[in-house]
């Protein structure tokens, strides 16, 4: 079985990790999100990308489910020491030697593709992991401050300040000019099936779908298309998906998000248990819809939501 997973963030690699355990003899192959990445202190950092690999590869920070295992900042610290700006960003010293054999590879001419082709063969993370675009696209936030409305990275919005105003428009800087990486139509086009993990569908899954060709061809694929909810209870699981939804004007629920999706993408939609009302709602909308448990407090859990991803698409077939 061929699956694709277009996948940004913390909720998608553990997502995956559980997919790999319910489907080892899949070919999964994930399109991961470019829209985070940034450049700091010289250096090219792809913090989506990363944390899929680390994660499949053994080495993430398990509890705070991104950056290395064992980590330390000495170098972040002598930075601080000499004024370096941005201090807000943690770089790990571990993880600081990804973002330099990155960024030197990418300054000697390769495509972002092939360096994370590269970064990948030490890791072995079981799946073909394919940047969404080789092309630089970055997600913005509009905000309003005492500075006036302006735009900042998505980084500065999330970590610097955790979220805490109100995000105004979000903006992929870049992606209309961007085209799909290497591989990535023809996955789609040969895939068997579409996952849609729990990942932040502004932010991570919208950032993908916004590269030109990209919607169309989920859209296109005979593959069905099944997607999990972000939203549990009400409530995205972790991160901001709230605020970014506000900026969308779509309502953080799971029916909401299903609908913003749509039926041309989606066929089939998991919600968590807390969240059945979203059942009858969602079905009517064309998007055949379940309520299963979907928290992943472990790698069983995760691997369930994956059997019950796989359970639906089971029944589906694409007009």
């Amino acid at each position: 079985m061929r699956i694709v997973v277009p996948a940004g963030g913390i909720g998608a690699a553990r997502f995956l990790r559980g997919l790999r355990a319910a489907v080892p003899e899949a070919e999964v192959t994930v399109v991961g999100n470019t829209g985070d990445d940034i450049t700091l202190f010289g250096l090219r950092i792809c913090p989506d990308l990363d944390t899929v690999m680390y994660t499949l590869g053994g080495g993430i920070a398990e509890e705070q489910g991104w950056g290395r295992a064992e980590e330390t900042f000495v170098v972040q610290e002598e930075l601080t020491a000499y004024g370096v700006e941005p201090a807000w960003f943690g770089l790990g010293d571990r993880d600081l030697a990804t973002h330099v054999v990155r960024t030197q590879m990418l300054d000697a001419g390769y495509p972002l593709s092939e360096v994370t082709a590269a970064l990948c063969a030490r890791w072995e993370p079981g799946v073909r992991l394919l940047p969404m675009s080789d092309d630089r696209v970055e997600t913005h936030v509009v905000i309003e401050d005492a500075g006036g409305r302006r735009a900042i990275h998505f980084q500065e919005y999330w970590v610097r300040h955790r979220a805490s105003m109100p995000a105004l428009e979000v903006v992929a800087v870049g992606a209309d000019r961007s085209r799909p990486g290497p591989g990535v139509l023809d996955a789609i086009e040969s895939a068997d099936l579409v996952l849609l993990p729990p990942s932040n569908p502004v932010v991570s899954i919208g950032t993908i779908l916004s590269v030109p060709g990209l919607r169309a061809a989920f859209e296109a694929t005979s593959a069905p298309v099944v997607g999990l909810s972000p939203i549990v209870d009400g409530a995205p699981v972790r991160g901001m998906a709230d605020q970014v939804l506000a900026a969308i004007g779509v309502d953080a629920s799971a029916a909401a998000v299903a609908l913003h999706y749509g039926p041309q993408l989606l066929d089939g939609w998991l919600v968590d248990r807390s969240d059945a009302d979203a059942v009858p709602v969602v079905s009517e909308a064309g998007i055949a819809c379940r309520a299963v448990p979907l928290l992943m407090r472990d790698i069983d859990a995760s691997a369930a939501m994956a059997r019950a991803a796989l359970d639906l698409a089971a029944g589906l077939v694409r007009s």
